[in-house]
């Protein structure tokens, strides 16, 4: 906590520091020292104790001072101390000294305020079987016991990383549990998909970031763990409709697949390097012809063929190509063609699903979106778009009338969705709005200003002067 003056000043006796004399400097925040102080000394970085070495620890002085203690008490104190020895020594020495010297799993769990972890292994089996009555009766056995809610949010989160971090061995050693746990996480692990576990964490750290700001917060958890045990059941009926959307791209993609087409050599033309080059005037002109996506071929002679039959060669050949300089009429229509034609067939059927604008109508729109703000609690805009004035102004065109810029502000403001809201009403996306502004011809009057306090005093003296008579009486000083 020195100050750049201190140290510069500091800075001096390190660089003729006595003989005999050492200087130890201790910091949690390095980097707020000197550079040149720190070019002159020797640098030790301390690491966090291991939750192992530190259990390793107090089992010497527990042996020492004889006394009786279990070994997961002592992991869980560890834990709980995250790295600092000097913690865990004045947990343990608390613990024992309430408990005359006996350092049980069980005491030391209600001495730390610490929730089992074995009502998590009860949680989680429950949810995943859907027991919504088993989950709520064991969350009122926790609340009894005195636990908050956000405890029991944060110990559940914590509890869900264990489970996704025993998924992959890889990252094993990251797990820091009791041992006697560690065996129930990797089971119950195995049994929980990632997608669940992932989902879970993301539910309850939302659950854990809302919750100051709920007023019911036993509700707020109970709502928390309702969504965890059918969580599952949303998994997959958003996976099996994820397989709906999947396969019907694919079916569309199979209908788009696109016509081969192909010179009378029957060598690839679009698609490679090769192209067709056309001579002038000559018999082995080049000519394209398009294969259908089908087992039959109809050619202009109006005989069938099988398209598995051996090809053709020469004048025969000739016989069966299309001209790609020319309009085909065969028989069998294109699969390009016939997929214009079904666009073209939509868009005409949702042309005609297209609703006519009338000037009745389009109030009823009108009032249905100052409806809509109304509902929204948007009183001051409501009050506005009320003065404003909407008519027809063509048949695809809407005019708004408004007056003033307060008006023209909260227009501006609500266009876009009342344009969506015009557009979704009438089923018509190529409506527009106009917006016309007039300026208001009302005279505005003078703003009466609101009087001061001493102006307030001067206008109650002039109606009422026995009330100056008695302030000066008394030598009041009045403060405005």
């Amino acid at each position: 906590m020195l100050s750049s003056s201190a140290f510069n000043a500091f800075l001096k006796t390190l660089e003729e520091p006595p003989s005999y004399a050492i200087f130890i400097l201790a910091t949690t925040e390095k980097h707020k020292i000197l550079p040149t102080i720190l070019s002159r000394c020797q640098i030790f970085d301390f690491k966090r104790i291991t939750t192992n070495d530190t259990v390793d620890h107090l089992q010497e002085i527990v042996v020492k001072e004889e006394i009786n203690a279990e070994k997961t008490a002592l992991q869980v104190i560890a834990q709980k101390s995250e790295g600092c020895m000097r913690d865990a020594l004045s947990i343990m020495d608390k613990i024992v000294s309430f408990t005359n010297g006996e350092l049980t799993y069980q005491n030391t769990l209600e001495h730390l305020n610490i929730l089992d972890a074995d009502y998590f292994f009860k949680l989680l089996e429950a949810m995943q079987q859907q027991q919504l009555a088993d989950v709520m009766l064991l969350f009122d056995d926790i609340n009894r016991k005195g636990f908050e809610g956000d405890m029991v949010l944060n110990a559940m989160a914590e509890f869900f990383r264990n489970l996704l971090v025993c998924k992959d061995e890889k990252v094993a050693n990251l797990l820091e549990v009791v041992e006697s746990f560690k065996d129930k996480y990797t089971s119950a692990a195995k049994k929980t998909s990632a997608s669940y576990i992932i989902s879970a964490l993301n539910l309850l750290n939302e659950a854990e970031i809302n919750y100051k700001q709920a007023r019911n917060k036993r509700l707020h958890v109970e709502l928390a763990l309702i969504k965890l045990t059918y969580l599952q059941q949303a998994i997959d009926l958003t996976a099996d409709k994820k397989k709906v959307v999947d396969k019907a791209k694919a079916v569309h993609f199979r209908a788009l697949k696109p016509l081969e087409v192909k010179d009378v050599n029957g060598e690839l033309a679009i698609g490679n390097k090769q192209q067709a080059k056309p001579v002038a005037n000559g018999e082995n002109q080049a000519k394209l012809i398009v294969e259908e996506p089908i087992s039959k071929v109809t050619n202009p002679t109006g005989i069938e063929s099988n398209s598995q039959s051996p090809k053709p060669k020469g004048k025969d050949a000739m016989m069966q190509t299309v001209v790609a300089t020319q309009p085909s009429t065969s028989g069998v229509k294109g699969g390009l063609s016939k997929l214009r034609e079904k666009i073209a067939a939509e868009s005409s059927k949702s042309a005609n699903q297209l609703k006519e604008i009338d000037e009745e109508q389009l109030k009823v729109a009108w009032q249905e979106y100052i409806l809509k703000l109304r509902t929204s609690s948007k009183h001051s805009v409501v009050s506005n778009f009320e003065m404003m004035e909407c008519r027809l102004k063509s048949p695809h065109d809407v005019l708004i009338i408004c007056s003033g810029n307060i008006q023209a502000g909260f227009l501006k403001q609500e266009k876009t969705p009342l344009l969506e809201h015009i557009q979704h009403f009438f089923h018509n996306p190529g409506i527009s709005i106009h917006v016309e502004q007039i300026e208001s011809t009302e005279e505005s009057g003078p703003i009466e200003r609101p009087l001061s306090t001493k102006e307030q005093f001067a206008k109650m003296t002039e109606k009422y002067p026995l009330v100056k008579e008695l302030k000066d009486r008394l030598g009041m000083e009045l403060d405005y």
